[in-house]
């Protein structure tokens, strides 16, 4: 009977596979179709306004046209056209690719990629965003590459934007190489950031340790989602015990693309050369401890507000473990007479709705 139970649940759980591989191919294919509709018409209105040296004035008439014999149809207002102008002004090639054309378009190709270049395969407006926000390429293709990579929505993609997490990604002090295989190195090295931006906690200095600590699990999803993908939660003040005596370590995750588990050691103020004694002992226990015979080796990650550089390369260099050292920036507080003043979160948001225009449902 437990066999039978067993066999049925592998043949369910590859059915519910197929099904949302199935969902996600319906909608790839569907905002595949709405990008070549939207350059199309793009590549149309500038290729008129080119030849027949029509101003921006034939947008607004197509807009007021296109909604007067297609009342049912949304997203093709004035602005709307003018993006897709932009788009197809943006990517003159994106659905006529060469292979030099899909490269200028796609960067390196990531393993299993599709082939079509990224700025084909994320919504519009993921792509009405970057084209508006920035305006180097190559930086762009690294947002477009982490959005389709790491399923970011739209607010996501804003956030990260607004923090600079291109500039931030792989920035982390480490001393991985000659700790860890090549290969694991540099990915492990292009997973961590420096600074890492906890815009989400508010803390009044002095703050403790653990006020930060208890700040982060209680906005796991966002500190997640600040981490980055493939970072699973294991515990907080996760127990150790060695020649009876108990250790506690701060955070502990295990990375799912990695396959090793990860110790976040927080610490408030500057770097200090002592921490990476206490996070290579830690590494020492949990590789000792927990780590499976197939996982790989554990990462130490110490976060503090400030580090000296080139201390902590000093310091990390003839550590046995491989450990990263990197910043972390929090909001900070406002004086408690300055935010007595100011409307809360709640009032705001009211105000606002209040205000807010019906949906045209463009973007």
């Amino acid at each position: 009977m437990t066999t039978e139970l067993a066999r049925y649940g592998d043949l369910l759980s590859k059915i519910k596979g197929r099904i949302r591989a199935a969902q996600t191919r319906a909608v790839q294919a569907v905002n595949a179709e709405l990008l070549r509709l939207y350059w199309d018409i793009g590549r149309l209105i500038e290729t008129r306004q080119e030849q027949d040296g029509w101003g921006a004035g034939v947008i607004p008439k197509l807009a007021r046209d296109l909604h007067n014999e297609l009342p049912e149809l949304k997203g093709f207002s004035e602005r709307n056209l003018k993006l897709m102008t932009q788009f197809a002004r943006e990517y003159p090639t994106l659905f006529e690719i060469g292979q030099t054309a899909f490269a200028q378009l796609s960067g390196p190709a990531a393993p299993g990629e599709k082939g079509q270049p990224l700025f084909a395969q994320i919504p519009w407006a993921h792509n009405v965003l970057l084209i508006q926000k920035i305006k180097d390429t190559p930086t762009r293709l690294w947002y477009a590459r982490q959005t389709l990579e790491q399923g970011w929505s739209h607010n996501t993609l804003v956030t990260m934007i607004r923090s600079d997490a291109h500039a931030r990604q792989g920035a982390a002090v480490t001393n991985f190489p000659g700790r860890l295989p090549q290969e694991h190195s540099a990915m492990a090295a292009g997973l961590l950031k420096d600074p890492y931006v906890f815009d989400f906690l508010t803390l009044t200095e002095p703050f403790q340790e653990r006020e930060l600590e208890t700040g982060l699990v209680r906005h796991l999803e966002k500190f997640l989602l600040e981490l980055g993908q493939g970072f699973a939660f294991v515990g907080r003040q996760y127990r150790l015990e060695v020649s009876d005596k108990e250790f506690f370590l701060d955070l502990l995750f295990y990375h799912l693309t990695l396959r090793c588990f990860i110790v976040v050691d927080l610490k408030r103020g500057d770097f200090k050369p002592e921490y990476a004694g206490k996070m290579n002992f830690y590494c020492s226990v949990v590789d000792d401890r927990l780590r499976h015979e197939n996982d790989r080796p554990t990462i130490g990650l110490i976060l503090c507000q400030t580090k000296d550089r080139i201390l902590a390369e000093y310091t990390l260099r003839d550590i046995n473990k491989p450990i990263g050292v990197a910043d972390y920036e929090i909001a900070r507080a406002l004086p408690a007479a300055l935010a007595s003043s100011l409307p809360s979160i709640e009032e705001i948001e009211a105000e606002l709705q209040a205000d807010l225009p019906a949906p045209e449902g463009d973007v």
